[in-house]
């Protein structure tokens, strides 16, 4: 099945479940570095960035903005932040994180470096485990988390994530923001204290 044709079918699928009817097919969702790009070329939701990578955007924007919560279609990929993301796996991949895949990265002007992927192992470089985190807003969120939806609050400011979104190199020039330098030499100092307190729990 080639890219155009996998598309429709995505398309078709999300439509379907948007009006409730039972679908068996699932197109297989592939992740590689190339598919993780600037985030702000992404769709802007409230104060994240999401696209579907099979092209079924309609159905992600429709789970994101649903009042109640909703099950995010295969192909969603969540970013609040440059270096970490989230993609919706084809049904049955991961049953216990809900089909998410969650994705630590490496970001620079070159592009994109997978620096861990995985399931329920994948931790920031905060130390924080990615799935735990994610793990209080299974119901009805789709372990997607917000400041409502029960899960643990972060380190991390929305000054910090806004200057963080605003300076993802892929994107080319900077567009910060008053108050955005300050803001990210904050979160490089906690970005450096939590890769000393991983390296020590791994010497203790």
């Amino acid at each position: 099945m080639n890219r155009q044709s996998r598309r429709r079918l995505a398309g078709l699928l999300g439509v379907c479940s948007l009006l409730g009817v039972p679908v068996q097919a699932e197109v297989p969702v592939t992740v590689e570095a190339h598919h993780f790009g600037c985030i702000r070329e992404m769709t802007p939701v409230r104060h994240f960035y999401l696209t579907n990578l099979l092209g079924n955007l309609p159905a992600s924007l429709a789970a994101a903005n649903a009042p109640e919560g909703a099950i995010y279609p295969p192909g969603t990929l969540i970013q609040l932040v440059p270096g970490e993301a989230m993609v919706k796996r084809e049904a049955g991949f991961s049953p216990a994180t809900g089909d998410w895949e969650f994705f630590e990265l490496e970001v620079s002007a070159q592009g994109t470096q997978i620096r861990a992927r995985g399931f329920a192992e994948v931790n920031n470089r905060f130390g924080g485990n990615c799935f735990a985190c994610h793990a209080p807003a299974r119901q009805p969120w789709d372990f997607v988390c917000e400041d409502n939806h029960g899960c643990e609050s972060i380190p991390v400011t929305r000054q910090m994530i806004g200057a963080l979104q605003r300076s993802d190199p892929r994107c080319g020039e900077a567009e910060l923001q008053d108050g955005d330098r300050w803001a990210l030499f904050k979160l490089q100092t906690l970005v450096w204290l939590g890769e000393a307190r991983a390296s020590l729990a791994r010497w203790w």
